[in-house]
């Protein structure tokens, strides 16, 4: 069979030479050596933010460059691997082994291409996702619940360690959670799933069996650093305690640990009851204050349509990024890229990554 991969093989390796000759390796490679060469220098770590901000863009040069490098190095390997089969005899073993490697390089090759479309200075940031019930009651606090489950596997499956900061429980799923999902660009994959999802279904809550329509709209926003400064005064907000509820601990429903601060002027409101203490819960709080404030002056400032973060929108008809519909057939649809899925039970279970990669490459053309 002769590697049933080889002639992919062969264009994948055409695409990422020419990605490879684009980024110019060997400028990239001398302006990495020039910055390890200052680190080095005495009285490097006198001034720490220039430091700081000097190892950022050294980190960011090889993040670049190196996986590139190391993938190209694969593919030389790969190409004389080819050329020394081709002087033996066929061995269908040795065959389907290298059908193997090609196909884990291709893989490689896809992962490293979506990521050149990671190019936002905050796309490398930890996220904080948001999650919020629609009008509807049980229907809608259920739909909150299973979006919450899909992100949560969706992290899983991916390597990213999620954490729920905050949950408002409700009959039948939940009003809301805050989740903040940690890993190396995380929010550059996750910030387009931000708007409103509906949900076609039969409820199970309806004994007449009718369908219905629920709307939940999702808010991510990037984990943001000290050094990022966001002018929030005391008189514009108002920071509430309240005891926390559901699982969690001995402190729960006993003390008044949890936090939720409002935002006067964005309306954004934000909640913590995670942590142990009221000063733990406090500062995650403000932290993720920050974040959305940070997303919602900055598009302000900008004066376009929301695409990418968290503007907060109607959650109702014909605001919806995505359509999930599970009777009278099964469909997902992005109504931003026109990516459409049929086994809604794989996206359910957190296979969302051909809907990340289509709303990357059309926010890429939008821009």
């Amino acid at each position: 069979m002769y590697f049933q991969n080889k002639a992919k093989f062969e264009t994948v390796k055409e695409e990422a030479y020419t990605v490879w000759r684009r980024l110019d390796p060997d400028s990239m490679q001398k302006k990495i050596a020039d910055l390890e060469e200052k680190t080095l220098l005495p009285g490097f770590w006198e001034d720490k933010k220039g430091a700081e901000e000097l190892y950022a863009e050294l980190n960011g040069l090889k993040d670049s460059y190196i996986p590139w490098k190391e993938l190209i190095e694969k593919m030389d390997d790969m190409v004389e691997l080819f050329d020394l089969y081709a002087s033996e005899p066929e061995n269908p073993e040795e065959e389907a082994e290298i059908d193997v490697q090609i196909s884990a390089i291709i893989d490689e090759y896809n992962t490293l291409k979506l990521k050149t479309l990671l190019n936002g200075k905050f796309d490398k940031n930890d996220c904080f996702l948001s999650i919020h019930a629609g009008a509807g009651g049980t229907e809608a606090s259920d739909w909150a619940n299973m979006l919450m489950r899909m992100y949560l596997r969706y992290c899983e499956r991916n390597g990213f360690k999620s954490e729920i900061l905050d949950l408002q429980e409700d009959e039948g799923g939940i009003k809301s959670v805050t989740i903040r999902v940690s890993g190396q660009y995380s929010f550059g994959y996750l910030k387009g799933e931000a708007g409103v999802h509906r949900l076609v279904r039969i409820s199970p809550f309806d004994a007449q069996k009718r369908r219905h329509t629920s709307f939940t709209s999702v808010y991510a926003s990037p984990v943001i650093d000290d050094t990022i400064e966001i002018d929030l005064k005391p008189e514009d907000y108002r920071l509430d305690t309240y005891r926390a509820g559901g699982a969690g601990g001995q402190h729960v429903n006993k003390t008044d640990s949890a936090v939720r601060i409002t935002h006067f002027e964005s309306g954004i409101v934000v909640q913590c009851q995670n942590e142990r203490s009221q000063f733990m819960n406090k500062d995650v709080a403000f932290k993720m204050l920050r974040s959305r404030l940070f997303e919602y002056y900055r598009e302000k400032q900008e004066a376009e349509h929301q695409k990418t973060a968290i503007a907060k929108k109607e959650i109702t008809w014909g605001s919806q990024i995505r359509s999930y519909v599970f009777q009278p057939y099964t469909m997902v649809k992005d109504h931003r890229t026109g990516e459409t899925v049929g086994n809604i039970q794989a996206v359910m279970d957190g296979d969302i990554g051909s809907f990340i990669e289509s709303f990357l490459r059309w926010d890429q053309k939008e821009e």
